[in-house]
């Protein structure tokens, strides 16, 4: 699908209904998207973390010590490395061979990544490996949006669990406001979780702050329209994040992609 067909398709799911139902029981939602509606929301996010391209499905970047694959840029940790992010690719794996997708023979959901460098992983580009890796990844677009929409369906009892006590109200508040907003909101919400996680781990911290769903829920205005006070809160909680952010990182270059990214929520 070209770039036009691609900005008319997602100009159509605006308008499209996102029905969602709560679970009164144990706060579980539960996203009723049709299979275009969602393939619609997968091709988002595939634009927003990989330019929709297949080479795009695997990629190492610069000054960080992990591969990010697939749509959702799933991040995968070397052997011997655990870094303060949430390592989700192995359970993406999982996920797809259980629905019956054949992995490549190399490949299995129990093994750590077998590139130990980023030099390695960019010299084998165009390998065996990453060739049939980036061909397995295309070809499941649609299980992998699946992945990522069921994160959201299981996220409200994590962040109301992490939650200081005084703010669980809020943040159930602000959530269901959010499902009730239209696609722009319940999308904001699918690709948030999956962009920067529920905000739930305290390794994913930076001086005690963090950066997720849960912290820009938080942090949102109770007035005005919920798409443009989620966006005016992911914003603010993506700029603190980076000037809590340790300077060898150099997060500041990623900030305006990030901000441009969560603007398009209120569009």
């Amino acid at each position: 699908m070209n770039k036009s067909k691609i900005a008319l398709a997602l100009a159509l799911f605006a308008i499209l209904p996102l029905p969602c139902a709560v679970s009164e029981s144990d706060k579980n939602i539960e996203l009723h998207l049709s299979r275009s509606e969602a393939d619609l929301v997968g091709k988002k996010i595939w634009q927003n973390e990989c330019s929709g391209s297949i080479e795009g499905l695997s990629s190492w970047n610069k000054g960080e010590e992990f591969p990010s694959l697939g749509i959702g840029h799933f991040i995968w940790y070397p052997e011997g490395v655990r870094g303060p992010f949430d390592e989700s690719f192995p359970r993406l794996l999982g996920y797809l061979k259980a629905r019956g997708t054949k992995l490549p023979d190399w490949l299995s959901p129990d093994m750590a990544c077998p590139w130990t460098a980023r030099s390695d992983f960019l010299n084998e580009h165009n390998g065996k490996r990453l060739t049939e890796l980036r061909s397995m990844l295309s070809s499941t677009v649609a299980l992998q949006t699946d992945f990522i929409v069921q994160r959201l369906e299981a996220a409200l009892p994590k962040m109301l669990e992490a939650a200081p006590a005084e703010k669980r109200k809020l943040v159930e508040k602000q959530f269901k406001r959010m499902l009730k907003g239209g696609p722009s909101c319940v999308f904001a919400l699918i690709d948030y979780v999956n962009f920067k996680g529920e905000g739930v781990l305290e390794t994913e911290r930076y001086k005690g702050e963090g950066w997720g769903l849960l912290q820009v829920l938080s942090e949102m205005s109770e007035s005005g329209k919920a798409a443009e006070a989620f966006s005016a809160s992911a914003r603010k909680v993506l700029s603190r994040r980076v000037a809590n952010s340790p300077p060898e990182r150099h997060e500041e270059r990623w900030l305006p992609g990030w901000n441009r990214r969560v603007n398009d929520y209120s569009k």
